[in-house]
């Protein structure tokens, strides 16, 4: 089999007739890395819980390599490594006495050292649980999620909470887990994780899959965008023709949409130096996966936050639990 993962008209809906989830289908292929993302209550976690063999559906079908995750998960679920938003482990039980007792658990477990070492937790081996920082919790969730050695890895928010080298970490430690065979189904807020690991991805509003492919597939119906100022005597009516459209913004800020960024930028970069013009605050930027979620937010007026400079998708219910 090609897929690990088949997603086929999967539809779940909850008591009072709410349907969280809309005849959605999408497929992930062994090896590669999935990114499933969403905008507020766009059913993400519904999804997810069905495709971990949490829940069943309610109308289509799953399969984890080959096999319903929910009706035969005794035969899925030693294959799968699952990393919940948190994991809710005994805070007065050492870090290796944490990984020891979830190995106890596995049928092949890899050994436990390994596993801390793979994320950088071997020299809080000794440590409590609960004296752990916030990040230092998020590794421990994922050392014990490949324990297991896992043909299929889902990851729920992997590197919330940590700081910019293990998170880079996370992300080199991910890359070798794919290169060695394993399949990771990934849910992040951060945007730019998703353009940096996914071999493709889905965006999922209001139930259904608003767009599907690689991340240069789906952003590739999104304008670039040239901005600067006018400033001094400049007016905009002395500006060339460029392709795309133009508005000003407060304080006198133009920007451009452009679907031909290369061309647009030559032209106007030609025309200020004919013309002696200094574009102050010049910047210019490819279409990006934040402007894909704000478009497909603003469509209906959903909500979306966006933080730090990297696009931040809240979704509404958090999972947590590690006994699955």
């Amino acid at each position: 089999m090609s897929e690990a993962i088949e997603v086929d008209r999967l539809s779940r809906r909850y008591a009072g007739g709410f349907e969280a989830v809309r005849e959605i289908s999408f497929s992930v292929r062994r090896g590669e890395l999935f990114a499933l993302l969403g905008t507020n209550g766009a059913g993400k976690t519904s999804t997810m819980e069905v495709i971990e063999g949490l829940a069943g559906p309610s109308d289509g079908q799953v399969r984890v390599l080959g096999h319903d995750p929910y009706r035969e998960r005794d035969v899925v679920r030693p294959r799968m490594g699952i990393m919940l938003q948190e994991g809710g482990f005994p805070g007065d039980l050492t870090v290796r006495e944490t990984a020891r007792m979830w190995a106890g658990t596995l049928t092949s477990a890899r050994p436990v050292d390994e596993a801390l070492t793979m994320v950088d937790l071997e020299r809080r081996a000794d440590v409590a649980v609960k004296q752990l920082s916030g990040g230092e919790r998020r590794r421990l969730d994922l050392a014990l999620a490949v324990l297991s050695r896992p043909d299929v890895l889902f990851l729920d928010e992997p590197t919330t909470g940590l700081d910019p080298e293990s998170r880079h970490n996370t992300w080199q430690m991910v890359r070798g887990l794919l290169d060695s065979g394993t399949t990771v189904l990934l849910t992040t807020h951060y945007l730019d994780e998703a353009e940096e690991l996914a071999d493709r991805l889905a965006i999922m509003h209001e139930g259904r899959i608003a767009r599907t492919g690689t991340v240069a597939e789906v952003v590739a119906a999104q304008p670039a965008t040239i901005s600067f100022d006018l400033v001094g005597d400049l007016r905009r009516d002395q500006l060339p023709e460029l392709p795309g459209s133009m508005l000003i913004e407060s304080g006198e800020r133009i920007t451009l949409h452009t679907d031909t960024l290369q061309l647009t930028l030559t032209r106007l970069l030609s025309w200020a130096e004919e013309a002696g013009v200094e574009l102050s605050g010049l910047s210019a930027r490819p279409a990006s996966l934040e402007q894909v979620f704000m478009t497909i937010a603003g469509a209906s007026g959903a909500g979306a936050s966006v933080g730090s400079g990297v696009g931040v998708l809240q979704e509404a219910s958090t999972r947590t639990g590690a006994g699955v």
